[in-house]
């Protein structure tokens, strides 16, 4: 079949708007749902990364290791958003997703301020995995509330800027909280109301934890858009899991490859997130406060103009017909993300070693808003928050899970010291993008026929 070369449904403008504002009643309208989605992806990175600022206070606290650390920090979490994203998703693709969010932020600033009363590794590992259950509840049903608010020429930026809310709350976790961090540790215990004598990095947690209530409210100034490219009539029910097999079986090749590959390629990316702050303190000797400050402005600029950056190429690239182009951006940011990330085991300099991060965080954020964009655009609208769930499920799992994991074992157990952290990232990614970047490969021929017969037959054009 011929594709598209700027001609037809991807480059009729008035179509493309037209179709925007049939599904929202305005185009402002749907960049504002996208603005509150970001604010409500803001404060879940702040509650996810504060844990990489607050490693050296909670070891010492509760007497673990850097692999115990990054139990806490990753697999805690992943375990159990994981384990909810299936359900909490088949929820999205059948009921109100902007209530689910609603109530899922709620829940996830409750239990990030619980981390707060931990008293021991075993109730701080129980509160982060509260954390990770509530915020199981906003990817899915986000990606597919924006995906039915916006024609397929725009799709990816407008996903991109909703996951700008990673970049810039994890900045912000970092800046703003390396500067709470270090002000509190400077304060000792403290006493609270109803609460009593708790450590500095305890009251952090009650800091970035409480504000998100407030997204919670507003997230209900949104309106559930209408579904579209239903494979039947919305009857309000979920599809029967047995279509949902199917669908997988029928496509496995392409789902896996792509989940796969990209899953494998964000075990560094997450590893570098997670690790970076401490880096910069074992290896430059940076304050807490300093390190903090310092990574967090690497991520919220050079994270938050990667992902822009792709989404924008990506956009750009499928207007032209080309129904891979995500895959292609992804592939791209890969091999320009490797070589900085394998250079923090080796620079002495802590200019080049802050260059060298932000490159690194730039390339690797371009596949941030786009990686599971590619799975809405290859699945029917009742399947899109189960499809992304399982890309979720893995990404967090592997990803998040064992990436700040995978890091701190070569730390510990291959190079057995401490100050090794950045031969620790640089191995990570050596191992890491070769083999991502083979599987992405192999499955970039099912992907973009997938994705072209999805499109054609007319769905959510």
């Amino acid at each position: 079949m011929k594709k598209s070369q700027g001609a037809g449904p991807l480059a009729d403008s008035d179509v493309l708007i037209a179709d925007a504002e049939s599904a929202t009643g305005s185009t402002l309208y749907a960049w504002y749902v996208v603005f509150v989605l970001m604010l409500a992806q803001v404060f879940s990175f702040i509650d996810r990364m504060i844990m990489g600022l607050l490693v050296g206070p909670i070891r010492s606290t509760f007497q673990i290791s850097d692999t115990q650390y990054s139990l806490l920090a990753g697999f805690a979490f992943a375990l159990f958003y994981g384990i909810m994203g299936l359900p909490l998703a088949r929820i999205a693709d059948s009921k109100s997703r902007r209530a689910l969010i609603g109530f899922g932020i709620a829940a996830w600033s409750v239990m990030t301020a619980a981390c707060g009363l931990a008293k021991g590794f075993w109730t701080l590992f129980i509160a982060r995995v509260g954390v990770g259950v509530g915020e199981a509840t906003l990817s899915p049903a986000a990606y597919s509330i924006i995906t039915d608010y916006f024609p397929k020429r725009v799709l990816a930026t407008a996903l991109s800027i909703f996951t700008v809310g990673v970049t810039v709350g994890s900045g912000l976790a970092y800046m703003i909280g390396g500067k709470v961090v270090g002000y509190v540790e400077s304060l000792g215990e403290l006493s609270l109301p109803f609460v009593g004598v708790v450590h500095g990095w305890q009251f952090v947690f009650f800091l970035v934890g409480l504000p998100g209530l407030l997204i919670a409210l507003l997230m209900f100034t949104v309106r559930e858009p209408v579904r579209k490219g239903l494979m039947k009539e919305n009857t309000g029910k979920a599809i029967p899991i047995s279509e949902v097999l199917a669908f997988f079986r029928a496509n496995a090749r392409a789902l896996g490859s792509h989940v796969i590959g990209v899953v494998i390629y964000i075990i560094p990316v997450y590893g570098l997130n997670i690790w970076g702050p401490t880096y910069l303190i074992r290896t430059f000797d940076y304050s807490r406060a300093d390190a903090g400050w310092s990574f967090g402005l690497v991520m919220l600029v050079g994270g938050t103009l990667g992902l822009l950056t792709g989404g924008r190429l990506a956009d750009r690239f499928f207007a032209l017909g080309h129904y891979d182009a995500y895959s292609k951006v992804i592939l791209g940011s890969l091999v320009c993300m490797a070589p900085f990330a394998i250079a923090l085991g080796f620079v002495s300099s802590p200019g080049v070693a802050l260059v060298a991060l932000f490159f690194g965080t730039f390339f690797s954020a371009f596949q941030g808003g786009i990686a599971a964009g590619t799975l809405q655009l290859m699945a029917p609208n009742e399947m899109r928050g189960q499809v992304a769930a399982v890309y979720f499920l893995s990404a967090n799992l592997i990803g998040l899970g064992l990436g700040p994991t995978v890091v701190a074992s070569f730390t510990d157990f291959v190079f057995k010291n401490d100050a090794a952290i950045g031969q620790s990232l640089a191995l990570t990614a050596g191992i890491m993008c070769p083999l991502a970047a083979l599987i992405l490969l192999y499955g970039l021929k099912p992907v973009r026929q997938m994705i072209e017969d999805h499109h054609t037959v007319g769905s959510n054009q």
